[in-house]
């Protein structure tokens, strides 16, 4: 199904075509449907604003330019077109029509979203954690936010590879692998195992030790030569070491049911020297007090000198910007995406803006043939304003803000179910719970900052996940209540719209599929947020409103429940989270 807006479009494009298209045959461009959501309900349903661009080009005044588009548009789609204002086109569509849309909607799998035109490849890489570190707070946002546009492609059927580029190379294994090889030989060797929070101690006195100690520093800086270069003992420590952060990484993935593929730093390994060398030859590369570094004009330090982007360092060890270099056109030229989406804190936009120039410059990246978007997002903050941290002054651990969520959903339902038992209060504060950090994190602009609070995330008013859930659980109710099978009613019994609710509903309901296409433009989550909520309040409306069990619309009624069911829980797993049997 194609949405209303697409099939609008081509009405007005083709109106535009018999009303001026001799006149402008020379400027095709300016008839482009320009068809807009209405945004309030006494001004219709949508709006076109073409007859103010074409006043200056037909010279002609604007509302007379509307009354001839209004003139040569028809389609039994609309019921009224009404001219406001300075020439904005005001219209409303037929009751009927979109009563059969909903009908439709009811029969169609993708729930009237339309499939991409073509399967396009595209890479999503995100949550992107350090090895020898624990996922915290940090992490939240990177991980929540990829996973939902992962699973936004995934459903408009594109060929979508989840990446998770993991730092598993780099400085910090050379300091790791020195700090075993003097003060912890049997885990080095394989004699002994450690865990997490004993790799994280290693970690944290190699680097105190790093600081502090030149020899340590020169030994450190070595052994990464070592491990880059293939040395066997170094690899076996090395992959050691990443085993047991990935048990521990995968603890949390499973939790909050987000599926990813590991590739690391480490596995563009082999194409570092490679890329440079590419760059090299290409005479992008200035040597910098013996580093090798890329300058790009427009970019500049503090003090106003040349900002470089080192692809060498002067002792021949690459880094973070050599990694992603060669990342870039390992996906374009090996994997021959389409698309590569990259979610990182804001912290990170210049470096992604010098890669992606760089890779222009060289020729990996051509913008006509591959898009390529850095999403960007704030930080999380604690109630005082600033960076989440714990009482103590660290920063928060993921698996304990995630437990915290989990052991305040249990405990009110606990108080709103008294007669559940341990077995069920345990399934419904789980979903709750990371529904609710999801949620919350999602429904925020993600360039923004935004204030972590337990209290009103798991709150059932206001833009939560649970009162999205409510809404799904209420939905279920009703069904159980009527007591009729709705498989059988669908595409057998006809759906009527008369109440101002039911109309709003309907067009709300028909309206997910523009939705996801905005969300897959601009990939900010919070649209498809904001899209739900308002589907779950103009459901309580519809429910206010409109009577289901024991009215003469009921089965009517129940399918335009159903179809407000099925968007929803659709939705909600786009965006990550799952539902409720009761709430």
């Amino acid at each position: 199904m194609q949405t209303i807006a697409e099939r609008l479009e081509k009405s007005v494009e083709k109106a535009l075509e018999e009303a001026f298209g001799q006149e402008l045959s020379e400027q095709k461009e300016l008839l482009e449907p320009e068809l807009t959501q209405a945004t309030q309900a006494q001004f219709g349903h949508y709006q076109c604003n073409n007859a103010l661009k074409l006043s200056k080009a037909l010279k002609k005044n604007p509302r007379d330019i509307a009354q001839e588009i209004v003139a040569n548009l028809t389609s039994p789609m609309i019921h009224k077109m009404e001219i406001a204002g300075p020439g904005f086109i005001n219209i409303t569509l037929s009751n009927a029509f979109l009563a059969h849309e909903i009908e439709q909607l009811l029969q169609d799998p993708h729930f009237g979203v339309p499939k991409a035109k073509e399967k396009k490849r595209i890479i999503v890489e995100f949550s992107s954690p350090n090895i020898a570190k624990e996922l915290h707070v940090g992490h939240l946002r990177s991980t929540i936010i990829g996973d939902a546009l992962a699973r936004l492609f995934e459903f408009l059927d594109y060929d979508v590879l989840r990446l998770n580029h993991i730092g598993d190379w780099g400085t910090q294994f050379g300091m790791l692998i020195a700090y075993l090889k003097n003060f912890e030989i049997a885990f080095f060797e394989g004699k002994k195992t450690a865990d997490l929070s004993q790799l994280m101690h290693w970690y944290r006195e190699s680097k105190k030790l790093f600081d502090a100690d030149p020899d340590f520093k020169k030994q450190s800086q070595r052994e990464v030569v070592r491990l880059q270069g293939g040395d066997e003992a170094s690899l076996e420590a090395w992959e050691m070491i990443c085993d047991i952060s990935r048990k521990a990484f995968k603890e949390i993935y499973d939790l909050l049911d987000i599926k990813i593929e590991e590739r690391g730093e480490s596995f563009y390994n082999p194409y570092l020297l490679e890329v440079v060398d590419d760059l090299e030859e290409k005479g992008l590369i200035t040597l910098s007090e013996g580093a090798k570094c890329v300058f790009l004009e427009g970019y500049i330090t503090r003090d106003g000198t040349p900002l470089p982007m080192i692809v060498q360092k002067s002792d021949g060890g690459f880094n973070y910007d050599t990694t992603d270099m060669a990342a870039m056109r390992h996906r374009i030229e090996q994997e021959g995406v389409d698309r590569i989406i990259v979610v990182t804190d804001a912290g990170q936009c210049l470096h992604f803006q010098m890669i992606e120039k760089t890779a222009e410059k060289a020729g990996y990246l051509d913008p006509q043939k591959v898009q390529f978007d850095h999403v960007p997002f704030g930080v999380v903050l604690g109630p005082d304003g600033k960076k989440f941290k714990t009482r103590s002054g660290e920063t928060e651990k993921l698996i304990d803000l995630i437990s915290e969520a989990i052991a305040r959903a249990k405990a009110t339902f606990k108080e709103r179910i008294p007669d559940a038992s341990e077995k069920e209060i345990e399934e419904l504060g789980s979903i709750l719970g990371i529904d609710a950090i999801k949620y919350a994190d999602l429904s925020s602009h993600r360039l923004k900052d935004y204030v972590f609070s337990y209290d009103r995330m798991l709150s059932f008013e206001g833009n939560t996940a649970a009162f999205l859930l409510y809404a799904y659980v209420r939905v279920q109710g009703i069904k159980r209540k009527v007591g009729k099978d709705v498989e059988t009613l669908i595409g057998n019994v006809s759906i009527k719209l008369e109440d101002p609710s039911e109309i709003d509903l309907a067009l709300h309901l028909r309206r997910f599929g523009e939705t996801l296409q905005m969300m897959s433009r601009d990939l900010l989550p919070n649209r498809l947020c904001e899209y739900l909520y308002d589907l779950a309040e103009k459901f309580h409306a519809f429910f206010r409103d409109c009577r289901v069990e024991g009215s003469e619309q009921e089965e009517s009624r129940l399918l335009l429940c159903e179809a407000t069911s099925r968007v929803l829980a659709k939705g909600l797993d786009i965006l990550g989270l799952k539902t409720l049997p009761r709430m």
